[in-house]
């Protein structure tokens, strides 16, 4: 069964991908997030069809400290976190996580 990505986010935020063709989202409006953010990455999370799910690093503020939890451990669907300056180290952490290896490990 191949699985899909969903990205959660506002309404700029997953625009671009579901012009990539990204067919699962969430879009929450940057003045609701506080109030909505938590609902819908509950359910992206709870969807069997979900294996990764893409939102921007910013966001992960506005979750409620419950739901944070469930998306910084959750294996499957992987999150993956986009912008707020995390760079590579963030990405590497990320791939580590998702996988279970440091792909990027230099050979001594």
């Amino acid at each position: 069964m191949s699985q899909e990505i969903a990205v959660v986010g506002s309404s700029d935020f997953t625009t671009g991908f579901r012009l990539a063709g990204v067919r699962k989202f969430e879009t929450v409006p940057d003045e609701e997030k506080d109030e909505q953010l938590d609902e819908a990455v509950t359910e992206v999370l709870e969807d069997e069809d979900v294996g990764i799910v893409v939102m921007h690093d910013d966001d992960l503020d506005h979750l409620s400290r419950s739901v944070r939890e469930a998306v910084e451990t959750s294996i499957e669907p992987t999150l993956v976190t986009l912008g707020g300056g995390a760079g590579a180290g963030g990405l590497r952490d990320q791939i580590k996580r998702a996988i279970g290896i440091d792909l990027m490990e230099e050979d001594n």
